[in-house]
């Protein structure tokens, strides 16, 4: 076992040795999705399957959500299809909120979701069916772990987790073992990607990032400061709002090279840091309301996303300030989060079941029946690859790519 050590953040080396059982450190709630989008509550429905007239009937006549009570015994099944999309009813507790998702890149039929409330879920037929995952090294403690984040590179894999806990696998997920971390660990763990044998990426909602290429017996910090020490050292730069920044993230995405965006938790600005570079980089926002999310198109470039249902794209590719808006047809409801298929296809999901999708790379939206029953926010979308997508919403609402 590992342990993850930080006394001097300008110092960026970290050296790991191999101690016992290292406490973990309990931080303050914090929620890493921000949704402005309205929540309806949510009752649950018979176990017996509906067809498609009865699925309509049901919805029409209550408000409710259609989420089953499936016995933990049984593997989850999917409904029938909807559009291009389809439900698929979990095993899971009502107000579940799932997280990530990922699959084994030497067996796409194997994957795991994850969620709060302890969730983890496996599915062995490429997602169509999935069953509750015990990990014994994540529940020695009484901890409620929530499962922020999952990544795979060939058979390894790794998870991290609030409060503090960092999973690892070598087989494909058959067995996970625990790296244990310091409780000066700062901010809490949000986001880790799988680079290569053995290497991965973990960020934290404070802006650190770390790296490690031996399993995680040594980690290196990869920027010298947090993002509050940054934003105290440039606030005279003319960041809008830096003077009351909280020094937390409200989202994090990264691109397939490396470069990262991150939103504020008061999404009233943004911040980029690519390889190299010793210091995460503050934007101003281009557009007048506060940003929701923010990520990556497949052509390089960035989409931004505003609380009340803008959508905005960067004009041309990289990292900029220049934002030209999309006219979308939200109904009202934020939109929390766009996927790209490829460069000219991606979906966008929202508050209560919106869907659009986009053909042309973004220039024009369409919206899609396929949720609009299902009362839900959707707040994750996840393509694995070109023909394997997921969507993600709160009280264990998956749907499924069906192409």
């Amino acid at each position: 076992m590992a342990t993850l050590q930080l006394t001097d953040f300008s110092n960026p080396i970290i050296v790991l040795g191999r101690p016992s059982v290292t406490s973990l450190f309990m931080r303050k709630s914090r929620h890493y999705r921000n949704s402005q989008a309205r929540f309806v509550t949510k009752a649950s429905l018979q176990q017996q399957p509906l067809n498609r007239r009865q699925f309509i009937a049901e919805t029409a006549a209550v408000s409710v959500s259609l989420t089953p009570l499936i016995g933990f015994g049984e593997p989850a099944k999917s409904e029938e299809a909807l559009s291009e999309w389809e439900r698929v009813y979990l095993p899971i507790d009502p107000g579940v909120v799932l997280l990530d998702i990922a699959f084994v890149p030497d067996d796409m039929n194997h994957g795991f979701l994850l969620g709060t409330r302890q969730t983890i879920l496996e599915t062995k037929d490429g997602g169509n069916t999935w069953v509750p995952r015990s990990i014994p090294s994540a529940e020695e403690e009484d901890f409620n772990y929530r499962f922020n984040s999952i990544s795979f590179k060939g058979k390894e894999g790794w998870i991290v987790g609030k409060p503090a806990i960092l999973l690892y696998t070598s087989d494909a997920g058959e067995s996970w073992g625990r790296i244990p971390l310091s409780a000066q660990l700062p901010g809490d763990m949000v986001y880790i990607k799988a680079t290569g044998e053995k290497s991965a990426e973990m960020v934290t909602d404070e802006g650190a990032i770390y790296i490690t290429s031996n399993r995680g017996y040594n980690w290196r910090a990869a920027v010298q400061e947090t993002v509050s020490a940054t934003l105290n050292r440039t606030v005279s730069s003319g960041i809008s709002g830096a003077s009351y920044y909280t020094g937390t993230f409200n989202t994090v995405n990264r691109s397939p090279d490396g470069r990262y965006v991150a939103v504020s938790s008061r999404g009233n600005f943004y911040l980029t840091w690519e390889p190299g570079q010793p210091y995460w980089q503050p934007h101003n926002r281009a557009v007048a309301r506060r940003i929701q999310n923010m990520g990556w198109r497949a052509d390089g470039g960035l989409w931004l996303l505003v609380r009340g249902g803008g959508l905005y794209l960067s004009k041309g590719t990289g990292i900029t300030e220049d934002f030209e808006e999309v006219t979308v047809q939200s109904r009202g409801f934020g939109i929390l989060d766009v996927g790209y298929r490829s460069k000219d296809e991606a979906w966008a999901a929202g508050g209560s079941g919106i869907l659009l999708r986009t053909t042309n790379g973004g220039k024009t939206w369409t919206r899609d029946k396929a949720a609009d029953n299902i009362a839900a926010n959707l707040y994750s979308v996840k393509f694995i690859m070109d023909n394997k997508g997921f969507v993600l919403g709160n009280d264990g609402v998956l749907l499924r790519y069906l192409g």
